[in-house]
């Protein structure tokens, strides 16, 4: 008997997470609210949020705390902006629990989003305009994370009207300068940390893609870690000359050499515990052979790792990548060759590994020709994912829903929440939104967009999520 089907017969099959039902308690607040209504609003609110003009640079972000701070004023709910430099102001509200049980849970969004040009977008749909059309909400943040903002300012509210008994605080945070250099959220953590105390916090992160792994299969991956950041300069240095005469040894040779054997570069791959995890769940759902492979680490590392390697966006979530991004130097003439270039090194590292180890091996990789310049370096970040308000965004992410599976994943990039952790709060990632491949690819690109159908379900998912993670049966 082959050794596979051996294996198969005595470690038995995969099995689905279970996933309890909200306690009726808790659920009467969501059941009894008009959906309709409440999403026609928050369609309203987001598409009036994305006429505020935040795009970083310059910012401005004090403009879309105003505009939060005057919704949520009409409630009853108070709020405060504190400004890391002038206009560039980040808005904190509360709702205070009577007698809390557990630490605040804190909704994080950031106000500012990146530049966008006009000419790329329909003349109809500019990325200041918020037009609702053809049955979507157009403008520069759209996704990222305007319509993620405007439910979380939503969920606010509707806690407030239907007088949710909570046992701990919701804080809202809209913070300025997550797109360049995270500014805000460093100030409110440095200044006002033991103020907000935040025990849990749900920021940007997964969003629902459908076929990611299968076809006709919906994977949300909540995102429970991020890698770290390894940015660098890598300068060569060497005799200026003139552009006519090729002498060996000169600054741009060494450069071209070192970026060549970076590219060569053969990362390992490392497999988080959370993606193990969220393998588990899709083979769960998915059944079969493929479901008892990807239930099992021994398998998926032996049988799918090479097809993860193979497609970018899972290759950048277990290696560490590094990547020439840019290029700078002191030459400007083509017949001048300068005495020094350098290369932007952009590295993303895994949890569990410093910088520094990566820093190493790749000084040993391109040689003592060049120089690493440290422009930042930061270790990544990570939470476990057995809370409540996680247990939470699985079950309404899923209900109803026999095509879709959520669980917890890592972020090659980055986000605020990386700030978050340090201070014991874990954080967790997730847009409640469901994108194709194309309108994925509007984020940070022209036409973006997000489906009025998916922000009225996003609402539903996260105040049922906030309610159960927060309220009081």
């Amino acid at each position: 008997m082959p050794r596979l089907v051996v294996l198969l017969l005595l470690t038995g099959c995969a099995a689905a997470p279970v996933v309890t039902a909200s306690p009726p308690s808790l659920a009467r607040y969501a059941d009894a609210l008009d959906w309709n209504a409440a999403g026609d609003e928050a369609v309203t609110v987001l598409s009036d949020y994305l006429q505020v003009d935040t795009r970083n640079p310059p910012g401005n972000e004090t403009r879309g705390a105003h505009f939060f701070e005057g919704l949520l004023a009409k409630e009853g709910i108070t709020s405060s902006i504190h400004e890391f430099a002038p206009g560039r102001g980040s808005l904190v509200a509360r709702l205070t629990s009577e007698a809390p049980t557990d630490k605040p849970l804190c909704l994080l969004s950031h106000l500012d989003v990146v530049p966008a040009e006009d000419a790329e977008w329909p003349a109809d749909a500019q990325p200041l305009s918020g037009v609702v059309k053809d049955g979507f909400v157009w403008g520069r943040g759209a996704l990222d994370m305007k319509g993620m903002g405007a439910i979380e300012l939503m969920t606010l509210l509707q806690l407030k009207r239907a007088n949710v008994p909570l046992r701990r605080d919701v804080v809202l945070l809209a913070v300025a300068d997550e797109e360049v250099h995270n500014q805000g959220m460093h100030l409110l953590v440095d200044t006002l940390w033991n103020e907000l105390d935040c025990g849990v916090v749900l920021n940007e992160g997964g969003i629902g893609l459908p076929g990611l792994l299968f076809e006709g299969q919906t994977v949300f991956p909540i995102t429970v870690a991020e890698k770290g950041t390894l940015w660098l300069r890598m300068v060569a240095k060497g005799e200026a000359g003139h552009g006519s005469t090729p002498v060996p040894g000169r600054a741009p040779e060494k450069l071209l050499t070192a970026i060549d054997r970076l590219r060569e570069r053969k990362p390992k791959p490392q497999i988080h515990p959370a993606l193990y995890e969220l393998f588990s769940r899709v083979g769960a759902q998915r059944g079969g052979v493929t479901g008892f492979v990807l239930a099992h680490p021994a398998l998926v590392d032996l049988l799918v790792t090479g097809k993860l390697m193979g497609v970018p966006p899972t290759r950048a979530a277990i290696t560490n990548t590094c990547q020439v991004t840019g290029f700078d130097g002191k030459g400007s003439a083509p017949n001048v060759i300068p005495s020094e270039v350098a290369a932007i090194v952009d590295c993303r590292v895994l949890p569990g590994i410093a910088p520094q180890v990566v820093l190493a091996e790749l000084q040993a990789l391109v040689g003592d020709e060049v120089t690493l310049e440290v422009v930042q370096a930061e270790p990544a970040t990570e939470s476990s994912w057995d809370d409540p308000l996680f247990e939470a965004l699985v079950r309404h992410l899923t209900a109803g829903r026999s095509d879709v599976v959520a669980g917890p994943a890592i972020s090659p990039g980055f986000t605020d929440s990386n700030i978050a952790r340090p201070k014991g709060a874990k954080a967790y990632g997730l847009v409640p939104f469901e994108v194709d491949e194309e309108l994925l690819r509007t984020m940070h690109g022209k036409r973006e967009r997000v489906p009025v159908k998916q922000v009225k379900r996003g609402l539903e998912i996260l105040f049922r999520s906030v309610v159960d993670a927060a309220g009081r049966p």
